[in-house]
Parts: C-alpha cells; structure tokens; sequence
C-alpha cells in the first residue's frame, strides 16, 4: 500500500461543475509528487481537499492507512505553504515559524530546538529575530516554508508557492526547496502550472486536465514519452504536422503507418537543419523556406515554412555567428524515431 491514496476522488461544486471526475493517485513516502495542469483543471481542488479544506462529493482519501476524510484539518497533522507568503508581519521570523506549536502545547525548550532547527534547514538561522517586513520575497516564503516543516508533519503540501517571485529567484528557491525535501524526507504535494519547474524538481508528476489524469509517471516520462495529444501540448512545445502529400511522403521515408485520421506531431529539439539538397539518407526531410530566426543563447529557434505546415526547429548551442536569413532555403531533418501519433481522441498511438 503507498503511504498517501486517493481513489475515485470526485468534487462537485454546485449543480454542474465537477472539479474531479473520479481521481485516483498513489504517492510514496519521501517522494515530491507534482500536480501539474492548466488553471482550472482540479488540482489545487485536489490539494486542499487532501489537507480538508474542501471535503470531497465522493471517494476515499487514506493516509499511511488510515482513512483522513474523518480527520478535521487542523488534526491531520499536514504542512501547507500557500502561494502567498502568509507571514505575521508584527511576529519575528522565530515567533512565526513557532506559531504552530503553541498551539499543539509543545514545551518551550522544545519550540526553541525545533524551530532553531527548521530555520538552519531553509537557512535562515541568521535572521530569527527580524521580522518580516526587513526581509526579501524569497526569503519570506522560507518561512512559509519552515513554518510547515516545524510541526513534524506527516505530509507537505505546496499550492504554488514560487508564482509571486521573480523568475530568477524562483529557479534559486526551487532547488533550495527540491534539497530540504530530500533532506527532511517526507512526502510532499505539490501544485504548479509551470512546466519547468514540475521537471525540474519533481520525482513523478500528475498531468490535470478538466478535473481528471491525462498521465502519471517521471519527468523524463512525461516529457520523453507523452500519452495523450494533451500532455505532449502542454509540457514543451510541439509540432503538428498537416495531413496531405508531404505528410505522407515524409511517413513513407520513415516507414511509419497509423490509423486514418491520426494526428503527426515532433518536438522541436529531435529536429535539424541542413542545406537543402545536403541531407542524409538515415531521415527523412522536408524541404523549406526560413521565415524567423530566434537566438536565444543557449539555444535558437528556426521557423520554417514547409508543405507539411509551420515547423520549429530547435538548435542547442548554435554559436556567436550561427544564423539563419528569412528565405533561406533549408531541408528539415526529421529522424524515423521523432515523429509521434495521436487518434482522434488524443490517445497516442504506439507509445
């Protein structure tokens, strides 16, 4: 049995709109297990009825075995960081990350060793006696996040945490989050529409979309190896090929077959380029115009305009005096393993 289940969960608000149609998600111990998905598509309803902010219309939630849909919240012993820091501004960095233990009658001596703990953990030991107003948004949220971990829960859940930050902080502060996770070991949940950051720190994360799992698995799973049209959309950027002639003489180079009626699709980075006329025979290639360079460092972007559609061509590393002019004419190099199909249901075909 894993430590955290939650089977057939559904949430009904009103008279039609359901929030969850029938979820079902296992979580290990000491895994970081991200929902992911646009807004709108059930996961934060997920995360706050795991914490008991919102009870489900039905199925069952247990945690290490026991049934916690009979807990009240404030017994479930759960650590939550919001979106917003949620700090007292009149309370020092010690007194808010204590002030859940007041509460649960912790000795003072305790409190002292716990919290001195908790703040060397997201490494704010230094500034137990500021308050908050004297004190950045990254560091704010560390609070948040120290304020959680102090009461010893059994299990930690995030809503979003790093969406108010900077998008240089928030990069620092999700590895210092994804550390302390692995440091303290305990499970945790959590929820975020940016899909960089669910690959970046996540051991499995749960693909949303309209109140239901479109995928569970790794990073490099949902990413690599995506099983709905949905997923492959969502989490990077994709491809669509148009049907007709070009398609089909693309298909025929790479000896690949599907369904009438099935969706092509490729991501941009398993694409190359090379003059038109110079390709070799191991792809197969679709000949093209330039109409936009992109440089973007690391990396740069080449649209093309071939008989198949629009196509992006991702370059890693392509250099100081690498460029490519609109209207150049260049070969799309597409290897046999690139291309993926989708029926007419979003399903993948063959994956």
């Amino acid at each position: 049995m894993s430590y955290l289940e939650i089977r057939n969960a559904t949430k009904q608000f009103g008279a039609g709109f359901i929030a969850l149609n029938g979820v079902s998600v296992a979580v290990e111990r000491g895994e970081f297990f991200t929902l992911l998905g646009p807004s709108g598509c059930g996961k934060t309803t997920l995360l706050r009825s795991i914490a008991g902010f919102n009870d489900l219309t039905s199925g069952e939630i247990a945690l290490d075995g026991s049934n916690l849909r009979i807990v009240p919240p404030h017994q479930r012993d759960i650590g939550m960081v919001f979106q917003d820091y949620a700090v007292f501004p009149h309370l020092t960095v010690f007194d808010n990350v204590a002030f859940g233990l007041k509460p649960r009658k912790v000795p003072a001596a305790e409190i002292k060793t716990r919290v001195t703990q908790a703040l060397e953990a997201v490494r704010l030991g230094a500034m137990a006696e500021r308050l908050p107003a004297a004190m950045s948004g990254g560091q704010q949220q560390r609070i948040g996040l120290a304020r959680a971990m102090v009461i010893n829960p059994r299990l930690l859940l995030m809503d979003e945490p790093l969406s108010n930050l900077d998008a240089k902080l928030r990069i620092e502060l999700r590895e210092e989050i994804r550390d302390i996770q692995k440091q303290v070991d305990i499970a945790t949940i959590y929820v975020t529409h940016d899909q960089e950051e669910a690959l970046a720190i996540s051991d499995r994360i749960c693909v949303m979309n309209a109140g239901r799992i479109e995928q569970v698995g790794t990073p490099q799973q949902i990413y690599g190896n995506p099983q709905t049209r949905f997923v492959a959309e969502f989490v990077g950027t994709l491809n669509v090929f148009s049907p007709g002639p070009a398609l089909d003489g693309m298909l025929g180079q790479l000896g690949l077959t599907a369904p009438a009626g099935a969706t092509w699709a490729v991501r941009p980075e398993r694409l190359d380029l090379a003059a038109r006329g110079g390709a070799p025979d191991s792809v197969a290639v679709l000949d093209g115009t330039v109409t936009k360079y992109t440089y973007l460092g690391r990396e740069a972007q080449v649209q093309v305009e071939t008989p198949a559609g629009l196509i992006v061509v991702q370059l890693a590393n392509p250099g100081i005096s690498a460029t490519r002019s609109t209207g150049e004419a260049v070969a799309v190099l597409v290897p046999r393993d690139a291309p993926m199909a989708f029926g007419a249901d979003g399903v993948r075909i063959g994956g």
